[in-house]
């Protein structure tokens, strides 16, 4: 996530609760067992497309992976 989250910074999560994140949001989510930021590219339905900010894409994950929205870095 070089550019917008870097290595060390301390990220503050908000609870996504019955709201939705937009393309474009820093998400929390879990992927194979670990925990990630990663940018919504893409959203298909219930499905969320997950990248990185350098244009690459992970894949697909569902609202049940998404543990919330970034909303602070510092």
């Amino acid at each position: 996530m070089t550019g917008k989250v870097n290595d060390g910074q301390l990220c503050t999560v908000a609870p996504l609760g019955d709201a939705l994140p937009a393309v474009g949001d820093i998400v929390l989510c879990r992927v194979n067992g670990s925990q990630y930021l990663h940018l919504v590219k893409a959203i298909q339905g219930e499905r969320f497309q997950i990248g990185n900010n350098r244009g690459g894409i992970n894949g697909w994950v569902t609202k049940r992976q998404l543990f919330g929205t970034l909303i602070a870095v510092e």
